[in-house]
């Protein structure tokens, strides 16, 4: 037995063709719109895909602003992306690990190298501190308010900028000064004419000056006086001079004897250099020239005791060379007065003297002055006649 298989004919098979070659005609329109229309749709759903996932970050890079279009979904993606390398002192704004969202911006801060000089010790420092006060408390330096600050505390940070610190300190110290006493001669109508008394001995004063010193880190600037105050007053020297007339047989008998004597007085006194100066008559040893110049305490090393051990004061005390004038011994300077030698100077040798003034400034201004006159009187000072 066998299958029954229709006869085929050249006929049937021409038949086929024709009617596939009609379809195709017929279908081919359709088909290439539904081919279009796919790619179309894949176009789109790619692009909706891709305008999804693309986001618009703007970046600001020490005040400079910068769009960005990116797919990444984290900082630091975008930020490989755009090869922006951070560095560990560096300020942003939001974690490297942070997710990017459409319209995020981004705040990166850069650190400025700074470097700080203060207590005797250079820092150098990375910042992202706007101003020198911001970065002086981020690096804790603490400042008092006689400090002083370069640049100022509000003044821009930026690139190598050189910040120095000096500690300033004020510190009131108090000098005693010697006030010398007056003397004060009165009329005693009981003491006869030529008598003297002691009525009250003179006692000096003593004065109280605060002396403010200004330091700048540990170092000496400068000293002023602030104030003063009288601690003990002066008490003058009172003398009674007698102005009692004597009997008149005394007076002419004394008469003739004592102006023999007056006039033996005078010649001795002419011969034994006594002057008159600044209404104050008295006998001197010698006579000398001399170079002169001033100093003070205020300078370096310069104490206040001098090498008699008493107090240097301004109007009594200068510095000499003991072989030409000896030391506690008064002297009478032309054009300056009445002065006690009461110290000594490694410079100070021959005929030079210096002369002791408060202020250093007065001191330095005084120069140098040759040829003075000075009059080496002894160890006690004249008396107002």
């Amino acid at each position: 037995m066998g299958f029954f298989q229709p006869e085929e004919t050249h006929d049937s098979k021409i038949s086929s063709m024709s009617y596939a070659l009609r379809w195709k005609h017929e279908n081919l329109r359709q088909i290439s719109t539904a081919a279009i229309v796919s790619i179309a749709v894949t176009i789109m759903i790619m692009l909706l895909v891709n305008t999804q996932t693309r986001k618009q970050v703007y970046l600001v890079v020490d005040g400079q602003v910068k769009s960005i279009q990116t797919h990444t979904s984290l900082l630091q993606e975008m930020l490989d992306e755009q090869s922006i390398s951070l560095r560990p002192e560096d300020q942003i704004s939001m974690p490297l690990s942070g997710s990017l969202q459409d319209g995020d911006k981004v705040v990166i801060d850069r650190a400025v190298s700074v470097s700080l000089t203060a207590d005797g010790a250079t820092k150098h420092w990375n910042t992202t501190g706007n101003t020198v006060g911001e970065v002086l408390k981020e690096m804790g330096v603490s400042l008092k308010e006689t400090d002083k600050v370069t640049p100022a505390l509000s003044e821009p940070v930026t690139g190598q900028t050189d910040i120095q610190i000096v500690r300033i300190n004020k510190q009131v110290v108090q000098r005693h000064e010697s006030l010398p006493f007056r003397v004060i001669k009165t009329a005693d109508p009981s003491l006869t004419a030529g008598e003297v008394r002691v009525v009250q001995q003179g006692t000096p004063g003593v004065m109280v000056q605060h002396i403010e010193k200004v330091y700048h880190d540990g170092e000496m600037v400068s000293m002023r006086m602030v104030g003063k105050e009288v601690q003990t007053k002066t008490l003058d020297k009172v003398i009674a001079v007698g102005t009692k007339k004597k009997p008149v047989e005394a007076v002419v008998k004394t008469a003739s004897v004592k102006t023999a004597s007056t006039v033996q007085t005078k010649k001795a006194v002419s011969s034994n250099n006594r002057v008159s100066k600044a209404g104050v008559d008295f006998s001197y040893k010698k006579l000398i020239h001399v170079s002169m110049t001033a100093y003070s305490a205020g300078e370096p090393g310069i104490g206040t005791r001098t090498a008699t051990g008493t107090r240097v004061t301004e109007g009594r005390t200068i510095a000499v060379d003991p072989g030409v004038i000896p030391l506690g011994w008064w002297v009478y300077i032309e054009g300056v007065g009445f002065r006690r030698a009461e110290d000594t100077g490694g410079a100070i040798k021959g005929n030079k003297v210096d002369i002791y003034y408060d202020s250093v400034k007065r001191a330095n201004s005084f120069g140098r002055k040759s040829g003075l006159k000075v009059y080496v009187i002894g160890p006690v000072k004249p008396e107002l006649n």
